[in-house]
């Protein structure tokens, strides 16, 4: 019921309606911001990621997990609140070896899982989407120390906003195939707001960059956190 009445079901829900979900061919690059082609690839999470575990949180159709397992022979569980997502992102890409798809919270999942992960990632998924207090130290049980968490996030500046003075999280939206906007919470954090908060978790913030999409105007679009379990 948690997933039905979230508005990332209704966005499923009208993509699907729009056309059959089909095998897709596999995505050249990862992607962390809204323009493809803009900033790093995969190479946030490791230089060699051959064998090793990762962990999606929000994978929604797929793509990101998709090239991870195909294109650096990566393990990879790809996580997603809707089960309409998972379905799509099986149908794309169910054929491929090293990948599966979960449907579920991501804060349930990491309770519930007992996996050791070399790297977790969230782009545009559950980090910045869920308490982070509750989340950040849910992931850093499932990484050993020394290992990644690297997320991007709606830039807290983007079209002019301000970041969040507070913990609290905020009102936004998400804005349907059909240009319908419902209501979301969002944590809208600076970097230094980040970073007190991965620490508390037990992470050391290794990175932090800031990306432009021009089609969006002047304002940074895409904030890119690394960080490493201490």
């Amino acid at each position: 019921m948690l997933a039905q009445a979230s508005p990332w079901h209704a966005h499923a829900l009208q993509r699907t309606a729009a056309g059959l979900a089909e095998p897709l061919s596999v995505p050249a690059r990862m992607e962390w911001t809204t323009r493809p082609g803009q900033g790093p690839g995969a190479e946030i999470l490791g230089s060699d990621l051959r064998g090793k575990r990762l962990l999606e949180l929000g994978c929604g159709p797929g793509h990101n997990a998709a090239h991870l397992a195909t294109r650096h022979g990566a393990h990879v569980t790809g996580v997603d609140l809707v089960g309409l997502q998972v379905r799509r992102a099986r149908s794309h890409y169910g054929r491929l070896n090293n990948l599966t798809f979960v449907a579920g919270h991501a804060l349930h999942y990491l309770h519930a899982s007992n996996e050791q992960f070399d790297a977790i990632y969230s782009v545009f998924g559950a980090v910045g989407l869920v308490a982070p207090e509750l989340l950040l130290p849910a992931i850093a049980q499932r990484l050993t120390p020394g290992r990644v968490l690297a997320f991007s996030v709606p830039h807290p500046q983007r079209g002019g906003r301000s970041p969040s003075g507070d913990d609290r999280p905020r009102r936004d939206h998400v804005t349907l195939p059909d240009r319908t906007r419902l209501p979301i919470a969002r944590w809208e954090f600076s970097r230094d707001r980040w970073e007190k908060h991965l620490s508390q978790a037990g992470f050391w913030l290794t990175s932090a960059q800031e990306f432009h999409d021009p089609r969006m105007g002047h304002w940074p679009t895409t904030l890119l956190i690394r960080a490493r379990k201490l």
